[in-house]
């Protein structure tokens, strides 16, 4: 509405004459026909999601301490994140927490406008790295990291996050 009080402001300044203004308003008016917005599915089925989706769930759903030496020199957590397909298909694939940080700084510069969307891991901890309580806490965090990639169009279908799921 403000845009047509300002084209009729602007028209009124070349127009001499008010009456020839309301003719041509009236005219004009009649002439214009708006069409419809028209809105297309493009989805080859009704329940189809976006092609860059396809996991409908992920977790981690538990760890395993791989021993090093005596020492616990060497020793490392692997965990076992599971994932749920678009089409139920389920598998699970293991990963160090290295991986995701590998992954997290790819994704980083591969998407850097995304950066809000991108959440952090959970922090490292060089003293309590075995103990349950900070193991659990851990499996929440990259719990919630995977569910937020992996949820998210722009990044599940990245090569990146394809190839981290690869068995």
């Amino acid at each position: 509405m403000l845009s047509r009080t300002c084209s009729r402001t602007h028209s009124i300044s070349s127009i001499a004459n008010k009456s020839d203004l309301a003719k041509r308003n009236s005219s004009r008016d009649s002439l214009q026909v708006i069409a419809p917005i028209l809105l297309l599915d493009n989805t080859v089925t009704p329940g189809e999601n976006s092609p860059s989706l396809w996991a409908r769930n992920v977790r981690v759903t538990d760890y395993t301490i791989v021993q090093g030496s005596r020492t616990r020199a060497g020793a490392y957590v692997l965990w076992n994140c599971w994932i749920e397909t678009l089409e139920g298909a389920q598998f699970t694939v293991r990963r160090r927490y290295s991986e995701f940080v590998t992954l997290r700084d790819k994704l980083c510069v591969t998407f850097p406008r995304s950066l809000a969307s991108l959440p952090a891991l959970p922090p490292k901890s060089v003293v309590s790295k075995f103990r349950a309580a900070f193991l659990e806490n851990r499996r929440q965090g990259l719990s919630y990291f995977l569910s937020c990639i992996l949820l998210n169009p722009e990044f599940a279908g990245s090569p990146l996050v394809k190839d981290f799921f690869a068995a």
